[in-house]
């Protein structure tokens, strides 16, 4: 293997880069463009959730325990309703989510020391936000509760609760690392996917063949050009994530490029893999785009946590490299992990990225068919 012919190949990838603004656009800009569409668009935290009220007490104590549920700025009152008539109507033009009933008791109850109850009704067409909603009111009720002399219902123990690594339960400080991860896995494969089928769409495979070049001279020359674009859109979309979004940071950067450098060499090196296989562009950037985003997305832990999936689906998600960059990323902004307990995740990618490049140097085969 010799490095004028690795340099050559790389000089020659970068002119092909540079005289193409399109390659330079998806490789710079589209990252950071994913990033701030998906970081805005994908949350699980849940505001303004639109709500009425039946209350049929009208009591002091009613009345706080109402000011309390809407001060918590998780809930918007819509209306005040005089049946519950109005509350299905509601419900079904889908204007609520949520509806509250307060018997004609409730203030009695509270007074006398006895357990008084409060009717939820949650719109059950969207189960996650049901469950966090389901959520917020047990919270409230128990705060509710703290403050009063009398309980709202019996409590025979008292639970505190403490959350680590992002004790304030923000949903995008879990997200961005993993948005980071899948966004990369998909840029990285797509990029390199047009590298050697380009060739040959414009005819200059030929020259390659007839050259002293060998596969794995081939493969190191198309990936460094793209290795060093993409090192930046790490660099990018790490310092969008934490100044932007404002993702606290707890690792090492030193040891975050270093992981990051591993993942990127393999998806590169499976790039360059769908390039020699596709043989056209079309073909390549199609088979790169499904192999990488939909897997990234659904089975590296992202959005689904990998225990939840089918016992059927979880070996499969071994063969995802995003399951270990996202772990990878999860881990060092949230926790502040290092390699000691990231080695698992180092030596899997480690392996994978070896693997796909030894694919790719053997796929590549000096001749015309």
């Amino acid at each position: 293997m010799r490095v004028r012919r690795i340099r050559a190949i790389a000089k020659k990838e970068f002119i092909h880069i540079l005289r193409d603004p399109f390659s330079l656009i998806m490789a710079i800009i589209l990252p950071i463009i994913l990033l701030l569409i998906y970081g805005y668009a994908v949350t699980f935290d849940v505001e303004n959730i639109p709500s009425c009220v039946l209350d049929r007490d009208k009591s002091q104590e009613s009345r706080e325990f109402l000011r309390r549920v809407f001060s918590s700025g998780y809930f918007r009152f819509l209306l005040e309703v005089g049946s519950e008539r109005e509350i299905d109507e509601l419900f079904s033009k889908g204007k609520v989510k949520v509806g509250l009933y307060i018997p004609e008791d409730f203030g009695k109850r509270v007074k006398r020391g006895e357990k008084a109850q409060v009717g939820v009704i949650l719109d059950g067409t969207d189960s996650n936000t049901a469950l966090i909603v389901q959520g917020y009111l047990y919270e409230i009720i128990a705060r509710l509760n703290e403050s009063l002399n009398e309980g709202l219902f019996e409590r025979p123990f008292e639970a505190r609760t403490r959350i680590w690594f992002n004790s304030e339960v923000k949903s995008r400080n879990f997200l961005i690392p993993g948005l980071i991860s899948v966004i990369m896995a998909v840029v990285i494969s797509l990029l390199t996917s047009l590298t050697v089928a380009r060739e040959w769409d414009r005819g200059t495979m030929e020259q390659l063949i007839s050259s002293p070049v060998k596969g794995e001279e081939l493969v190191l020359g198309k990936i460094i050009p793209y290795f060093l674009i993409v090192f930046l859109d790490v660099i990018l979309t790490f310092l969008v994530g934490t100044r932007f979004f404002g993702v606290p940071f707890r690792g090492s950067v030193v040891l975050l490029f270093l992981l990051s450098s591993i993942f990127l060499f393999g998806g590169l090196s499976y790039g360059v893999l769908v390039s020699i296989l596709g043989r056209t562009q079309t073909l390549a950037t199609q088979i790169a785009m499904l192999s990488t985003f939909l897997p990234a997305f659904l089975l590296s832990g992202f959005i689904f946590p990998i225990a939840n999936m089918p016992e059927f689906i979880r070996p499969i998600t071994y063969l995802i490299p995003a399951r270990y960059y996202v772990t990878i990323l999860k881990s060092l902004f949230l926790k502040g992990s290092t390699i000691r307990f990231l080695l698992l995740e180092t030596v899997l990618l480690s392996i994978y990225g070896v693997l796909v490049f030894l694919l790719a140097v053997a796929s590549f085969k000096k001749r015309i068919d």
